[in-house]
């Protein structure tokens, strides 16, 4: 079985920070709120949090409740030079064994016993990322789709549909939406 096949994974590492800034800080479990995101964090609300976003129009929705990365993407960063540990990418949830990138828009994501979300599109790796570390945004960015897109490697975002608390370790279940399958965009 391929990883872009694969409709089960595992939550690697939680995360959170209660300041907007660019690392979250890993914890022994995470609390998803529905309609919000992840308890504690500074990215939670049911309109945009993103600090960019919510200067152009605050009423806009939040797509970006909670931020889901692959740890496989770090260990190609870590291959490429880059030192790159759990939170510090700023997503709420590490996954493995998940193709994230591959997902289509709608999919939900059961984690752990309770806690549903539902895929809502692509990060779109920022100029926070180079001040972090110089050279890391280019390895976010990855070739030119077929109408000359520059893709997105910086994980997913996602909407909490269901409440419940998230932890290292627990398992992850793929729920693809109804066919035709969307593919992901940016948010």
């Amino acid at each position: 079985m391929t990883l872009e096949n694969t409709t089960e994974g595992t939550v690697e590492s939680v995360s959170l920070s209660p300041a907007h800034g660019f690392s979250k800080q890993p914890q022994p479990a995470i609390r998803l709120i529905a309609g919000e995101g992840v308890e504690g964090d500074a990215h939670r609300g049911a309109t945009t949090q993103h600090l960019y976003l919510k200067r152009k129009n605050p009423r806009l929705p939040n797509l970006a409740q909670v931020h889901l990365f692959a740890a496989e993407k770090l260990a190609e960063l870590a291959a490429a030079g880059y030192t790159v540990a759990a939170g510090e990418i700023g997503e709420n949830v590490l996954t493995r064994g998940l193709a994230l990138l591959t997902l289509p828009r709608g999919t939900r994501l059961h984690l752990g016993a309770e806690a549903v979300v539902e895929v809502t599109g692509l990060r779109t790796p920022c100029s926070q990322i180079d001040a972090y570390q110089k050279g890391l945004q280019a390895k976010l960015w990855g070739p030119r789709d077929a109408q000359s897109r520059k893709t997105r490697h910086a994980g997913i975002m996602a909407v909490v549909l269901t409440a419940g608390l998230v932890h290292p370790a627990d398992p992850i279940r793929v729920e693809l939406p109804p066919e035709p399958h969307l593919p992901l965009g940016p948010v």
